[in-house]
């Protein structure tokens, strides 16, 4: 619940902001512990809701999160407290929903709290791994360290996830535009076709029939194939979205040759970056393991952590029980071998990140040089099957005369 107050400082200064708390007594014990002498306390109660409405018109961009870390970070350097370091940047920020967020943030400071919880409650925003990072951070008393870290590492992974989206934008395209001329041929070209063999009572070939026939129960039947195609996809995205859905949709992609390559370097580059960084700020490894586990984005690898992790609690370390898993490649097993022997576990996972993303990009670009030309051909096929067909069929019929 959140609470609007008005009150006097500690300073005698008239200081007015938001509070969350379980009640309105959890409230003033919130102010009073602070040293707030409260004047006038309601619950914050939203004109129409917008704040809630507005929360899927209002996204927070990565983008915009690594720079309020950075920013944060710079100002804590220079010596301003935490909660006048995040009213600034509140101010500068131009969205609404990472504007509502640090004032609950601010309040949360101002009433004793610490920030990585304060942020910590808002886990769609400011993700639970990197909370629980600047936690060490506050505890080892150097958090604009671990905001930095965070920032660079945010900074790549966002770098890497540009990087696919980029390679795979014009293989999108051009499937796009083959499925826009098959329909096109399908719906205007072929019927044309039709009417003029109709018309001079051409025998058309087994080929040419099935086709004709085809394009006929398409334009009959358009309202039909439109909606069941939109309730396949809805079915299909639905289901997706089930545990069991997203797990064997997460094992497929892991199967499809070469992208699924990319998809597993691409996911073991962030989970070795990951426990290197949360090793690095003197995270237990065990706990380093549940936070990888839960920020893992293929339900396949979660699984295979969460079984290393259960491992781990044996006292079998880290690079015995992934040894056992074909998912983690050798490469990555042996370095964590050595950095677990040497006590530099942070440094080899970064080498291994490193070289698994190279990897990833290499083989990105192989793919999308390989898909490119399969889909022109492809679609050349199509069309010139199509072409091939119809006027072997009026060549014929030139023939007969």
């Amino acid at each position: 619940m959140v609470y609007k107050y008005i009150a006097y400082n500690g300073s005698g200064k008239l200081v007015k902001g938001k509070l969350s708390a379980a009640d309105e007594e959890s409230a003033n014990e919130a102010l009073t512990f602070a040293g707030f002498r409260t004047i006038s306390l309601k619950k914050y109660v939203p004109f129409l809701s917008l704040d809630k409405s507005g929360d899927s018109f209002f996204q927070v961009k990565p983008t915009e999160v690594i720079l309020f870390y950075r920013q944060l970070a710079m100002l804590i350097k220079s010596g301003t407290n935490i909660a006048t370091s995040v009213e600034l940047l509140q101010q500068q920020t131009n969205n609404r929903k990472m504007q509502q967020a640090l004032g609950e943030v601010i309040s949360e400071i101002r009433g004793g709290g610490q920030l990585s919880a304060a942020l910590g409650k808002h886990p769609k925003i400011f993700a639970q791994t990197y909370t629980r990072l600047l936690s060490v951070g506050e505890q080892s008393g150097n958090p604009e360290v671990v905001l930095e870290e965070i920032a660079d590492y945010m900074e790549r992974e966002l770098a890497t996830s540009k990087e696919v989206k980029g390679a795979l934008m014009m293989p999108g395209i051009t499937a796009g535009i083959a499925v826009v001329v098959v329909a096109l041929m399908v719906m205007f070209v072929l019927p044309s076709f039709g009417k003029l063999y109709d018309s001079l009572g051409a025998k058309l070939p087994p080929a040419a029939k099935a086709m004709m026939a085809f394009s006929t129960w398409s334009n009959k039947n358009w309202l039909l194939v439109t909606i069941s195609i939109i309730v396949i996809a809805m079915l299909g995205y639905l289901y997706v979205r089930t545990p069991k859905g997203r797990y064997n949709m997460d094992k497929l992609l892991l199967k499809i040759p070469l992208l699924g390559r990319v998809r597993l370097l691409s996911e073991l580059s962030r989970i070795c970056r990951s426990i290197a960084l949360l090793v690095h700020v003197g995270l237990p490894v065990t706990e380093t393991m549940n936070q990888v586990t839960q920020g893992c984005n293929n339900r396949v690898v979660a699984e295979a952590l969460n079984q290393i992790r259960v491992e781990m609690m044996k006292g079998e370390g880290l690079s015995r029980p992934m040894s056992k898993n074909k998912l983690f490649l050798p490469m990555m097993v042996q370095m964590i071998r050595v950095g677990e022997e040497t006590g530099n576990l942070d440094t080899t996972l970064i080498a291994v990140a490193k070289s698994y993303e190279a990897e990833a990009g290499d083989t990105m670009h192989t793919l999308v040089g390989l898909i490119q030309p399969a889909m022109t051909v492809g679609i050349g096929l199509a069309v010139g099957g199509i072409a091939i067909t119809l006027f072997s069929t009026i060549y014929g019929m030139t023939d007969a005369f």
